[in-house]
């Protein structure tokens, strides 16, 4: 599968220049996808597992979180500045706007993995008109958390990161990868738990339109989630909302599914369940 990359630069709402990238395949895009990246790692992890939604006809919208990868500027890893984690909340909706703004009538749908789908809980409350749609991996809510470090959850731990996949090579390529790894300042780290908090309490979804469609696909021994413990109440407040919630649950899985054993199985049903709720969005704005 070909996938065209195209870097850009753009800029959040306080002027801060941010990595931004679009990827495409060579069919003629008919949805948007926008990806938010996780903790301790960067965009570009994501640009071929998801070569089969490009080829599919969906483009993709990501960017490297302030403190992260080619927006770092490889000297202030782990370093969001100024604007703390809120600031890349505010930046999600200016890469939002912006796909919008490029490719009029297209469907946008918002996926957030681990720390990215921790910043698109906090999005949602403010900008949920931006999208149509919201996708959520190795996510958690207001559940029980577990105690002890995520490798801890796993007896004899190879690496420190086993938790991620129990697939040992992509361990191993995560391990390898110069952008993957780093660690938060203890400010930046104090500014994502307050957006967490923030996330995880009780935000206001009243302004919601009704049915928003909703994905979370999590693995049962992901760490983050608890046994999912710590993910089924927030499916529980999204459904109480009034969206339209799909959650699955893959055996086994750990905390990067896209990277699982299982990722081909993992891709399909992303894609089964984007090209559906793409074709439904069409409809409706004919």
């Amino acid at each position: 599968m070909h996938v065209t990359e195209t870097l850009f630069r753009y800029h959040g709402a306080d002027g801060t220049p941010l990595a931004g990238f679009i990827w495409r395949g060579e069919t003629k895009p008919k949805a948007l996808l926008q990806l938010a990246h996780g903790a301790g790692e960067h965009a570009g992890r994501y640009r071929e597992r998801l070569a089969p939604l490009t080829e599919a006809g969906f483009l993709i919208y990501a960017a490297d979180h302030r403190g992260h990868g080619l927006t770092s500027g490889m000297s202030h890893f782990g370093d969001f500045g100024p604007g703390g984690a809120e600031a890349c909340v505010s930046d999600m909706a200016e890469l939002a706007k912006l796909a919008k703004l490029e490719n009029p009538g297209l469907p946008l749908t918002l996926m957030g993995h681990s720390m990215g789908a921790m910043f698109a809980q906090a999005f949602l409350p403010e900008h949920h008109g931006l999208i149509d749609a919201l996708i959520l991996s190795g996510t958690s809510g207001p559940g029980p958390r577990r105690e002890g470090t995520a490798s801890s959850a796993f007896p004899n731990p190879r690496t420190d990161y086993d938790w991620l996949s129990r697939d040992e090579a992509e361990v191993d390529k995560y391990i390898a990868d110069p952008l993957s790894g780093i660690s938060f300042t203890p400010t930046s780290q104090a500014s994502f738990r307050t957006v967490a908090a923030k996330a995880m309490g009780a935000p206001d979804l009243s302004g919601i339109k009704p049915g928003l469609p909703v994905y979370v696909f999590v693995g049962d021994e992901d760490p983050i989630n608890n046994r999912l413990a710590a993910v089924t109440p927030l499916i529980d407040t999204y459904r109480a909302a009034g969206m339209h919630v799909t959650f699955k649950v893959y055996p086994g899985g750990r905390h990067e599914m896209l990277n699982e054993t299982n990722r081909d199985e993992v891709v399909a049903d992303l894609l089964g369940w984007l090209e559906e709720r793409a074709t439904r969005a069409s409809v409706s704005l004919t």
